[in-house]
């Protein structure tokens, strides 16, 4: 096994690869390594709403091929890691948190609270259940209404409908996958995240619960030459780039 590499090598050798070595196998151990740096990510509000599948039975591999369209990437992986976002836990990561800041702050009367922890502890107990708790998207519209009067008079968050925090707990794995993607290539192994599959069926085979959805499906293994698809193209910084 190569030497990790730093960061900046890292990013610089990962490519999305298309084409793996089935005579390179990759070690599971190293795969499950990354994937517990891919929890590191900064993610919102810390309430961690992610899942990992660690998918190394090349009979599963080949049940979900199919689904992701036989892209060479999935047909060839060694090993898969599936992306869950879990919305639906959102009551239980909040207690999760609040039993954390029990370590933090010993648990004393309201009125000798800290301002600190009063924040904190309001922040998980009534914030956040504001933001994700919902019923048939009619609370969300009703949370709109009162944003959107509240916010002609002072800056306030904005994204409280079920579908804004769908996108919040998407970025959030999709940060997740990147921490994957890089630690994978620090060790010399490739990736490539796939966006094209059906998730519905993908989720039939791993058994997901109806809240959870799939983020992305990352196939993983060692690249054959011709498993990068030319050379990486990027257009012009300056395009994308503003100073302020």
């Amino acid at each position: 096994m190569p030497k990790e590499k730093t960061v900046s090598e890292a990013i610089q050798y990962r490519r999305s690869v298309r084409i793996y070595d089935d005579e390179k196998p990759i070690d599971p151990n190293i795969v499950k390594k990354c994937i517990e740096q891919a929890i590191l990510a900064p993610n919102s509000s810390n309430m961690q709403l992610w899942e990992f599948y660690h998918i190394t039975s090349k009979e599963t591999i080949q049940k979900i091929a199919p689904l992701c369209f036989n892209q060479n990437a999935a047909k060839t992986a060694q090993q898969l890691v599936v992306v869950i976002t879990r919305k639906d836990l959102w009551r239980k990561r909040a207690k999760a948190n609040l039993k954390m800041l029990d370590t933090v702050f010993p648990p004393k009367p309201k009125k000798e609270q800290s301002r600190r922890e009063k924040v904190s502890r309001n922040y998980y107990g009534k914030i956040i259940p504001f933001a994700y708790r919902d019923f048939l998207g009619i609370f969300g519209l009703f949370k709109y209404l009162i944003i959107l009067i509240t916010g002609l008079f002072r800056p306030i968050y904005r994204e409280v409908r079920k579908s804004d925090m769908r996108v919040v707990v998407h970025k959030t794995a999709a940060l997740a996958a990147q921490n994957f993607m890089i630690s994978m290539a620090a060790e010399g192994y490739d990736t490539c995240p796939m966006e094209g599959s059906d998730t519905w069926r993908v989720k039939r085979i791993l058994h997901l619960p109806v809240g959870a959805e799939i983020n992305m499906i990352i196939s993983c293994g060692i690249r054959k030459p011709e498993g990068v698809y030319g050379e990486r193209f990027r257009v012009p910084f300056e395009e994308v780039y503003r100073e302020i």
